[in-house]
């Protein structure tokens, strides 16, 4: 990206919504108990008027999910094309406005997948095409790197904490996260980060990936889109989100959580550096899916 893209803003809204709301349950001893409940709201894409798509979201990015939405279903593929991108709740709209319209859309909008995505996430065009051209880097990732950073994002999933029912995705550089994004499906948070990445003008070729959800073809296709060539997960793994990552090169990490991990592929790229606790005498190796 040149660098007078990386300075270019569209005209944005800043309207994100509270993530939970307060209500009133009753527990198992009939007793009113408040509580926190997550946010989900249908918010309708318009791209020069012509409706796209509804994504239901908890909405507390609504401008970045648009934004990631269009880079990742390679529906725009240069920012500069966005004039504006304007929310309004009170019709659960979004309008992005560009400067080269969507003439051409109609075979990109006619292709459709809809992936397994919780929520229902969906596909365009001819995206799995184009990764027969995706190659990514390998990148080493040290085994003591990837507890730290499994500690540190103990501090985050706020709004699963209060109220449940979301995922959570965060952009990692080493140990830090530089961005943690929770949406009722874990697609949306994935776009609102690959959004902020794409404003920002943010590299991915150093970067880490974080799900809470499972790895699925989905969670491949936007990570290696997106560039980014690791992704960690405390969920499990889909066999063709598997079969994707060994194609592009995703290092793919799964199972992940305290100080335990499967690499799925790349382990090649994970530099052991700590060595493993002494296991008790007669007992054998750890159990696959041991958390």
């Amino acid at each position: 990206m040149t660098t007078d893209t990386a300075r270019y803003r569209p005209i944005m809204t800043v309207s994100g919504l509270p993530a939970t709301h307060a209500v009133t349950a009753i527990d198992e001893y009939d007793q009113p108990q408040p509580t926190q409940i997550a946010g989900e709201n249908p918010l309708t894409l318009y791209v020069d008027k012509r409706e796209v798509v509804t994504l239901m979201t908890l909405g507390t990015h609504p401008e970045l999910l648009a934004l990631g939405y269009l880079r990742n279903q390679r529906l725009v593929s240069d920012l500069q094309d966005i004039v504006s991108v304007q929310v309004d709740w009170d019709v659960n709209a979004v309008a992005v406005t560009t400067r080269r319209g969507t003439a051409d859309w109609d075979e990109k909008l006619s292709r459709r997948t809809v992936t397994t995505g919780c929520g229902q996430g969906t596909v365009f065009g001819r995206i799995m095409e184009e990764l027969d051209q995706l190659r990514l880097p390998q990148v080493p990732l040290r085994q003591s790197m990837i507890y730290g950073l499994l500690r540190n994002l103990h501090a985050y999933n706020e709004v699963y904490r209060n109220a449940g029912a979301v995922h959570g995705c965060a952009l990692c550089a080493g140990t830090e996260i530089l961005t943690f994004v929770e949406d009722v499906g874990r697609h949306n948070a994935v776009d609102a980060i690959a959004g902020q990445m794409w404003l920002e003008d943010t590299a991915g070729e150093d970067k880490v990936f974080y799900t809470t959800g499972r790895l699925t073809s989905e969670m491949v296709i936007k990570v290696a889109q997106m560039r980014i060539p690791a992704l960690l997960s405390r969920s499990g793994v889909t066999k063709m989100g598997l079969e994707l990552a060994q194609k592009v090169g995703v290092t793919m990490i799964a199972r992940a959580k305290g100080r335990h991990f499967l690499a799925f592929h790349g382990a090649e790229n994970i530099v052991h550096d700590e060595m493993p606790p002494p296991r008790p005498p007669g007992t054998g190796a750890r159990p696959a899916g041991h958390d």
